[in-house]
């Protein structure tokens, strides 16, 4: 943290998205406009998870409620930092401030990869042991399964953040991105870095991205496989329905965040990394809950269900 010339960083500045005045108002609408729609489609999948006796024991459903709070969690953490900087006209943020949000911003990531890994764990026990699915997936068992999720997560980033938190940053203090993302800190950083970057790159690219994907893709591998020697076309189809809405979900998380993270040269062009951040943190949040619930046959007739009951609540009062 210490400067060439004995002072200290203070703070860091974020240039964001680099454009004129006329575009920072039409970029401060769309991401105010995205933030709020994305709120808005995840409360209400978590309130009909809540409130609907049906969905709330299911465990595919307590899974996607607690999905839905981490994507409002997740987007929370750098939306309205990316509002406040289009509206003020300089971006500073405090060294604390920007480690806490690359800690929170990767812990949630991290949380997400391993969500996904659940849902497929999920579908895959559904399809190919239906006689055993009741019984593995027990609401203690998805409670459990869905507090790993977070634990590991939050743990995974831990490691990284101290290390390049605890590097001697020198030079300019100016960050070319909207947030704090380890690939610019360490650009800042002066050398030696240690094993700061090499320990960043294992535990995002290996143990974390990569590890989670295989197993994304080994369960619904496993699933496609299973569906293709079932007799029955009626359920074969509906389980390839349900299964294709995870995968678009899959292909658009892990897609974006591997072109970032895992190839080479994913931190190389600022202006294509903005890019692809603003997809897997302000975009894929907002489609999420419209590929996986709000075209749903279940999540619908749950809509349903509370709109008449709240339709019934007043002339009942009334009657009273």
């Amino acid at each position: 943290m210490e400067l060439a010339n004995g002072t200290t960083v203070q703070e860091f500045i974020l240039l964001g998205f680099g454009v004129g005045q006329g575009r920072k108002f039409l970029l401060l609408a769309f991401f105010t406009v995205l933030y709020a729609l994305t709120l808005a489609e995840n409360i209400t999948i978590i309130t009909l998870v809540f409130f609907d006796v049906h969905l709330a024991r299911l465990p595919m459903y307590i899974l996607l409620s607690n999905f839905s709070w981490l994507e409002m969690c997740y987007v929370s953490t750098t939306v309205p930092r990316i509002l406040f900087d289009l509206a003020l006209p300089y971006g500073v943020i405090s060294f604390h401030a920007c480690f806490l949000q690359f800690y929170m911003f990767f812990s949630l990531g991290y949380t997400e990869c391993f969500f996904l890994s659940a849902m497929a764990l999920d579908r895959y026990l559904a399809i190919c042991h239906p006689l055993r699915y009741p019984q593995i997936m027990s609401p203690n068992s998805c409670f459990t399964l869905v507090a790993s999720c977070w634990v590991l997560g939050f743990l995974g980033s831990i490691l990284p953040v101290a290390l390049i938190s605890r590097l001697s940053f020198c030079g300019s203090n100016i960050i070319d991105h909207f947030v704090c993302d380890p690939g610019p800190l360490l650009s800042l950083a002066c050398p030696p870095l240690r094993n700061a970057a090499s320990v960043c790159q294992f535990a995002m690219n290996v143990l974390i991205i990569i590890g989670n994907l295989f197993f994304v893709l080994l369960s619904y591998g496993t699933i496609v496989l299973t569906l293709v020697k079932s007799s029955g076309r009626g359920s074969r189809r509906k389980a390839f329905s349900t299964i294709s809405f995870h995968l678009v979900v899959v292909t658009l998380f892990f897609g974006s965040v591997a072109g970032m993270y895992v190839t080479p040269d994913g931190e190389s062009q600022s202006e294509v990394t903005k890019a692809v951040t603003v997809f897997y943190t302000a975009i894929t949040p907002f489609l999420n809950p419209l590929i996986y619930c709000l075209r749903n046959d279940q999540v619908k007739e749950a809509l349903g269900r509370l709109l008449r009951r709240k339709e019934r609540e007043p002339r009942g009062k009334v009657a009273v």
